[in-house]
């Protein structure tokens, strides 16, 4: 059986996001934050949460964390200095916080803004002269991403390895921990600038990396992770999207766990 992501949202999960958009916006910029797995599709909600959100007559755009990525040489730097993991991008700590809330503050004061774009095949941020750009007044933003209004774990949670990566290459908790402090720290300030907060919640971890899997094969045959490759990968992300999964249906705003085919199997709103 595949798990392909669909050309187009549910749905359901459409007019659920429209809903809560309408209910809770009032003047000025909304920010709407979209949290899911890898694969999980909120690339394809966010894109016609746009489309939609535009043919109702709003200024709206979309931007995923991952477009907040430090540079390749910056992520490089802090393999050197912090841990040799942090090369890799993913976690917190390699993404450009005060980028981010530097956008954010622009549009806020209703100025038009150029939205930062990264490239996963060359690892490395777009230049500015690729980014796309923002209207003035933009009424809403979609801001979607595989930890976007993620909460950091217990201290005490971080001793014991989730994977064989964290065993065998984080064999002291330095990686982890520094990621879970970012977290806690600059992370926070960004996400407090959301508005509203929908969780697209996979059914398990296994099912994420199978979804992870899948992707692939949309690459180019050169370019594509082979399932070792992609083991080691989605191990970046396991700690976290586990404590996630767990912690964050209980406050999100909306949560719309999945099945494997990624059909929500109920729809939850917040007080409701």
């Amino acid at each position: 059986m595949t798990f392909r992501p669909p050309v187009a949202p549910d749905p359901a999960l459409l007019d659920a996001a429209l809903a809560l958009i309408r209910e809770r916006r009032g003047a000025g910029l909304f920010i709407f934050g979209l949290c899911g797995a890898q694969g999980s599709g909120k690339s394809t909600l966010a894109r016609a949460l746009v489309a939609a959100l535009t043919a109702r007559g709003k200024r709206a755009a979309a931007l995923s964390l991952d477009d907040l990525y430090l540079t390749h040489a910056e992520r490089a730097g802090l393999g050197r200095s912090v841990h040799p993991l942090f090369a890799t991008r993913g976690v917190p700590g390699t993404h450009d916080i005060p980028l981010g809330l530097a956008l954010f503050d622009a549009l806020a004061r209703g100025e038009p803004a150029a939205l930062p774009r990264f490239s996963n095949a060359a690892d490395d941020r777009l230049p500015p002269a690729e980014w796309p750009h923002a209207p003035a007044g933009l009424e809403v933003l979609v801001f979607e991403g595989w930890c976007v209004g993620a909460r950091p774990q217990d201290e005490a949670a971080l001793a014991v390895p989730v994977n064989d990566l964290e065993r065998m290459e984080d064999a002291d908790a330095r990686w982890r921990t520094h990621a879970n402090t970012c977290l806690g720290g600059p992370y926070q300030r960004l996400f407090a600038r959301l508005d509203a907060l929908m969780l697209l919640a996979a059914p398990s971890f296994a099912v994420i990396a199978r979804w992870r899997l899948e992707q692939e094969q949309d690459l180019a045959p050169g370019a594509r992770m082979d399932a070792a490759a992609v083991a080691r990968f989605v191990g970046f992300y396991e700690r976290l999207t586990r404590h996630m999964l767990a912690e964050m249906p209980a406050r999100a705003d909306l949560v719309a766990p999945l099945d494997e085919m990624r059909r929500p199997v109920t729809l939850t709103q917040a007080g409701r």
